[in-house]
């Protein structure tokens, strides 16, 4: 259950042949990304795993299953910042109930990052999503 912008994204990777088109895609996703307010760049937003810096700030409109998720975040590495928005593509505007059922690693998978990510910038990506979806477990209970 992907969002329409996350296969609109899936559609533009699969026109971007060269891997290295994709990565400088992934890159200017991150510079188009809004960036964190720096009061929002505390230890409650930032994530563990991560080789680099990284933030996520959820946002959840409602109560229960049926909130709206959306986050914002941030990273000191250009290329996580872009993750971030690939993920952002992935869950904002889904209901915290909805963010449980997104099969990420398969989702992920279709862009090819599992093949192309350092094995640190890889955990980095699953401690993200590990987040997102414990902060949405939360917030539908």
């Amino acid at each position: 259950m992907a969002q329409d912008r996350f296969e609109d994204l899936v559609e533009t990777f699969e026109f971007l042949e060269d891997w290295e088109d994709r990565y400088r895609h992934v890159i200017d996703m991150g510079k188009a990304f809004p960036a964190l307010d720096d009061a929002l760049k505390v230890p409650a937003t930032k994530v563990d795993g991560c080789a680099s810096q990284v933030w996520l700030h959820p946002r959840i409109d409602g109560t229960g299953p049926s909130a709206t998720f959306d986050f914002e975040g941030e990273s000191d590495a250009m290329i996580v910042r872009g993750l971030i928005a690939v993920l952002h593509n992935l869950y904002a505007g889904l209901t915290v109930k909805e963010v449980g059922a997104v099969d990420a690693p398969a989702e992920l998978a279709r862009l090819g990052l599992d093949d192309h990510l350092s094995s640190q910038r890889s955990n980095g990506l699953r401690a993200m999503v590990t987040r997102i979806r414990s902060v949405a477990a939360a917030a539908a209970t």
